[in-house]
């Protein structure tokens, strides 16, 4: 998670807000303006938002204390959907930091999460929907996928996303502090700092399977590993259209970078994203001089004077706003801005600010059609419409 620092806040009222641009080239298509629409409020710290991909249309809203919570037509279900605030660490960093549907809850109701435990290391686990209640989880059918022991009490990640290939990603910091003391970014021989993927469809002498096309599958470096070079990726996705891989990974002290690995690339494949040798396009560790051999750079990067905590976001692929088809949106946790870059734009790539709020943005997600939503620390959750 990144710098939160600030707390607490179904249908509503447009908050249409002010539109500036961020320097973009004369030559470049311009984004449509947005406004953002209430749709829930009241929540209690709330970090994600997300369809189950089931069709019901329903959200499921994580509450970083520990619980989830369904709206649906237009109402909150009374009792949570997934209570585990006795298992769960919280606040700052850590707490209940993510979760998945697997692709065919439909059928089978599994559900995974990402929370910190009591002793503050990363535990993700697998759920399943109750048999007799749609509205509730099984509390009891909890099996644990992977516990990472985490060194600080920063950089936990906690994105857990399908993507199009149907295995599990996963996304973990590089153990916090400041500076990756440890230098486990780079490292192959520890899960900090990386991108996993696994299949969990199965199990044998680990509860999941390894994809044998994973990058370190028969080489030196743990075979979770996916990508790797990463300070704090505490939200990533996919282009639900491509596959493409969209990563934003919170910086140490001067940039925020959006990083973009594409399906013809192999969407992120054995990807050296930099840290703690680069941050964004700049060197960090050694402070000038570094070595940039093997390492992919960012599509963007944004400076510490338009905020402090990167907020990866979505690639719009939804039915109701054609003009916005295209874009990445994404956003920074301490300024409130909400930027635009083109899916097809390449590095080094200059956003567009579309909006500058005064949100304490903790997420963007994104229900089972594709349309999007910001979350806001202070409990309050706005679905992004044309403005």
């Amino acid at each position: 998670m990144p710098r939160f620092s600030r707390r607490l806040l179904v249908m509503g009222a447009t908050l249409a807000l002010a539109l500036a641009a961020f320097a973009p080239s004369v030559s470049a298509a311009t984004a449509p303006r947005i406004a953002l629409q209430l749709v829930a409020y009241g929540l209690q710290s709330p970090i994600f938002v997300t369809g189950a991909g089931d069709g019901s249309g329903r959200l499921y809203f994580v509450q970083q204390g520990g619980q989830i919570r369904i709206l649906a037509g237009g109402a909150f279900v009374a009792t949570p959907f997934l209570d585990i605030h006795t298992l769960v660490s919280c606040c700052g960093e850590r707490g209940l930091l993510g979760l998945a549907f697997h692709p065919q809850y439909k059928t089978n109701g599994k559900l995974y999460v990402d929370y910190t435990d009591v002793n503050g290391n990363t535990v993700v686990a697998e759920y399943r929907r109750s048999a007799s209640n749609s509205n509730r989880v099984d509390v009891a059918t909890r099996r644990i996928l992977l516990q990472v022991a985490q060194p600080y009490a920063n950089h936990n990640g906690g994105m857990l996303a399908f993507g199009k290939d149907g295995y599990f990603y996963i996304a973990l910091g590089d153990g916090g502090s400041a500076g990756d003391p440890g230098n486990r970014a780079q490292s192959t021989s520890t899960l900090l700092g990386k991108i996993l993927r696994i299949n969990v469809n199965g199990s044998g002498s680990l509860p999941y399977l390894l994809p044998p096309s994973n990058p370190f599958v028969g080489t030196a470096g743990l075979d979770q590993i996916w990508s790797y070079g990463l300070r704090n990726p505490w939200r990533f996705s996919f282009d639900r259209s491509n596959g493409d891989l969209w990563v934003g990974d919170v910086g140490q002290d001067r940039y925020e970078e959006i990083d973009h690995a594409t399906t013809a690339s192999g969407y992120g494949r054995g990807v050296n994203f930099g840290w703690r040798v680069l941050e964004g396009f700049h060197c960090y560790n050694p402070a000038t001089g570094c070595s940039t051999a093997g390492k992919t750079p960012p599509l963007l990067e944004y400076p510490h004077t338009l905020g402090c905590a990167v907020i990866g976001g979505y690639v719009y692929r939804g039915p109701t706003f054609a003009a916005l088809g295209g874009w990445y949106l994404f956003g920074d946790e301490c300024s409130g801005r909400i930027w635009a870059v083109s899916s097809a734009a390449t590095s080094p790539a200059t956003p567009q600010q579309l909006l500058d709020t005064t949100l304490v943005i903790s997420s963007f997600g994104q229900d089972d059609k594709g349309e999007l939503y910001v979350v806001a620390l202070n409990g309050r959750v706005y679905r992004v419409v044309a403005g």
